[in-house]
């Protein structure tokens, strides 16, 4: 069913509050799973990006690319062996992940962005040295930590009217390339930026009280009581990391960090700029 223009002139100012309230203000979204590897979503999430960017958002995009990691490898028949839930990375399967990530998934992102009507340039951990690393764990070979960054080549990005589009990978001092959580550097990026918001697009609709029932969706954590939701046992698993990059972004003056389900489509939209929150907030105290 079409939209009349009485209720496309009604979205239109209930959005305008928002519009004003972000514009010129920095927007990091974290971009993996399912929402990468269906056309469909990749679409709603680049145009997305790209109306947000068009109404004078400065959106900055990191990406990861674990899925299509895993399928190149198994072309090249070579095994994925996970370590505490980290991919182990030797020399060779670096090599693949920086060809997938820095190569075909991030310039595939910025191809989908030009098409639809932005401007984007697409940004490696490498360039410009923004991102310094180090070893993680010796067991995990080629997994980096950020020991620091560089955000000027993605202000300087920025400035010039284009969306960085920024893949996870970082250098140290002796040319060592390493393999970097996604949401840990767009936590960190995030919080070096000043970015206004964070949002993590997942593969779930947000923090659930209860696993098994999406009714049970908490839609505001402070990150006070992250401690007691995971010795409750309501934070778990994987949404136990991205927990913990939102509460470092969020110290590091992150006004509001949204966890969204990116299976949905134009989710960042509907959380930003309507008055329907979809996802989970976390914000300091009031």
């Amino acid at each position: 069913m079409r939209m009349d223009n009485k209720l496309r002139a009604e979205v239109l100012i209930e959005a305008l509050p928002y519009i004003r309230n972000y514009s010129g203000k920095i927007l990091l979204v974290k971009y993996g799973g399912s929402a990468m590897t269906d056309e469909n979503l990749k679409r709603a999430v680049m145009g997305d990006l790209v109306l947000l960017s068009l109404i004078g958002v400065k959106v900055v995009l990191v990406h990861g690319g674990g899925p299509e990691i895993t399928d190149m490898l198994g072309r090249l028949g070579k095994k994925t062996e996970f370590v505490d839930g980290l991919r182990v990375t030797d020399a060779e399967t670096m090599d693949v992940v920086q060809m997938v990530l820095a190569g075909k998934v991030n310039k595939s992102l910025v191809n989908f962005i030009q098409n639809l009507g932005g401007r984007a340039i697409g940004l490696s951990g490498a360039d410009g040295g923004l991102i310094n690393a180090r070893q993680l764990d010796p067991r995990l070979g080629y997994v980096g930590e950020i020991e620091s960054l560089n955000v000027q080549p993605v202000l300087d990005v920025l400035e010039m009217g284009y969306i960085p589009v920024v893949s996870t990978v970082g250098c140290d001092s002796e040319g060592n390339v390493y393999n970097i959580n996604a949401d840990t550097a767009a936590s960190q990026l995030a919080a070096a930026m000043g970015a206004e918001k964070l949002i993590l697009l997942t593969d779930v609709r947000g923090l659930l009280r209860n696993p098994k029932d999406e009714e049970t969706l908490i839609h505001v954590v402070h990150p006070y009581e992250v401690p007691g939701l995971v010795a409750q046992g309501v934070i778990t698993g994987g949404m136990i990391p991205k927990m913990e990059c939102s509460v470092d972004a969020i110290a590091g003056g992150v006004e509001r960090v949204h966890i969204l389900d990116g299976r949905i489509p134009h989710s960042i939209l509907i959380e930003l700029l309507s008055d329907e929150g979809i996802g989970t907030m976390l914000k300091k105290e009031d």
